[in-house]
């Protein structure tokens, strides 16, 4: 009689075929949303050198870039928007000309399938760089809600098919949930960056969407990164308030935080894999220190796995032209 037992786990992962069978979790291109940077002028095509294979684009460029994510069965697209001018109150976050409502309606006509998707916030459009009105060196909750609220309604007038508050403002999700039913928007959805954390790996946004705040941090109002029992009070919150889909951000670092709120919730849940993340896998592999796929797959596998039904990836184009070729 054999001394080993019965089931044999290895038996099934002796070929890809095997493996393939009986994988339990999978990365499908519909998971997938692209971030895209969308700045003034024409025919502008801006590489940002701590995001290799990222660029900051006109209005003309995204709406192509659209059409080739569209073609690879890249799902949905984030939009970020770097305006003309910056102001103390972020003006051009709320101008329904503006250079996001721009980039809705170029979308629509070159792409119509994708989903569009904006994020709401400040702090691309203010010239002091933190995400709402700044008062005596802090930022002030309760009047920026008006210009979040503005701000989103600006989006849904253009086209946007969902509004995705990253401020981390108290209330937020409901002051714009308001605005919207209010204007006749009831039906676009809300997806809420709730447990967003004050990361370090934020560093190369801040170079796409020209961020970085002009003194200080945002630690006042992003979540302290060690606190995990905040978090689920801060997703409770915003479900509460009507949001649809809840963002946990970063994704890797706080996998524990993705399990965590999908089991508690069982709502559908974001990770944002944000841009130091891809930086670092860009930098290690340029390097031949890590085989950049095989890491990308394994990443994204993780966060999947953790429970998140949305990943916002700067892989997205990638990993869904690879996912074509299988």
């Amino acid at each position: 009689m054999s001394r080993y037992p019965a089931y044999r786990p290895r038996r099934l992962r002796r070929t890809e075929a095997l493996r393939r069978l009986v994988r339990e979790t999978r990365v499908v291109a519909e998971q997938l949303v692209q971030p895209l940077f969308v700045v003034p002028g024409r025919g502008v095509e801006r590489p940002i050198d701590s995001m290799p294979g990222i660029a900051q684009q006109s209005v003309d460029r995204i709406a192509d870039e659209g059409r080739r994510l569209a073609d690879v069965g890249v799902p949905a697209v984030l939009l970020f928007g770097v305006p003309e001018r910056k102001d103390a109150r972020g003006s051009g976050a709320t101008d329904p000309d503006g250079i996001v409502p721009r980039a809705l309606r170029a979308l629509r006509e070159a792409a119509p399938s994708l989903v569009l998707m904006t994020d709401v916030c400040l702090c691309e459009y203010t010239d002091h760089g933190h995400c709402g009105i700044v008062r005596d060196g802090d930022v002030d909750n309760d009047p920026t809600l008006d210009l979040l609220a503005a701000e989103a309604l600006a989006h849904a007038r253009a086209g946007a098919d969902l509004v995705a508050p990253s401020d981390m403002m108290d209330g937020r999700v409901g002051a714009i949930r308001r605005a919207l039913d209010g204007a006749g928007f009831a039906h676009l959805p809300i997806m809420a960056y709730a447990a967003k954390f004050a990361s370090a790996f934020y560093g190369p946004f801040r170079d796409a969407a020209e961020s970085t705040p002009q003194f200080g941090d945002r630690r006042s109002y992003q979540m302290d990164p060690p606190n995990a029992e905040e978090a689920l009070r801060e997703v409770k919150l915003d479900i509460d308030e009507g949001a649809d889909i809840v963002m946990v951000k970063p994704a890797l670092p706080y996998l524990d935080i993705v399990r965590r709120v999908k089991d508690e919730f069982g709502y559908p849940v974001a990770a944002y894999h944000v841009s130091g993340e891809y930086a670092m896998v860009k930098a290690a592999a340029a390097r031949g220190w890590l085989d950049e796929r095989r890491v990308v797959d394994e990443s994204l596998t993780a966060i999947r796995r953790a429970g998140a039904d949305v990943i916002i990836t700067y892989f997205a184009k990638d990993v869904a032209r690879d996912l074509g070729r299988r």
